[in-house]
């Protein structure tokens, strides 16, 4: 019996380090909005998603959804210019 218990004590070792492993690489979701150009137009995405939140023709509209969603999870806004570059980050807490 004490084989068996060795045994099972190794094996949660193993997926102790694996777990902890595991969250260490992860890095923490932000709620952070970009203002970006999108297919000729202006779009909301969160930071650190492929997906876009919200499209919009003009990108002064696009800032106002960015700064309401920002708002709501104290975040910052990130305003790209045409070309993708940074142009302003806004702070909204």
């Amino acid at each position: 019996m004490a084989n068996g218990k060795s045994w099972l004590k190794a094996l949660l070792e193993i997926i102790k380090v694996i777990f902890e492993s595991s969250r260490s690489n992860t890095t923490p979701s932000t709620w952070h909005q970009h203002v970006v150009p999108y297919e000729g137009d202006w779009a909301v995405r969160r930071e650190g998603n492929k997906r876009i939140t919200s499209k919009h023709r003009k990108q002064s509209t696009a800032i106002i959804k960015a700064k309401r969603l920002a708002k709501k999870h104290k975040a910052d806004v990130i305003i790209h210019r045409e070309d993708g570059t940074i142009r302003e980050r806004i702070a909204c807490d």
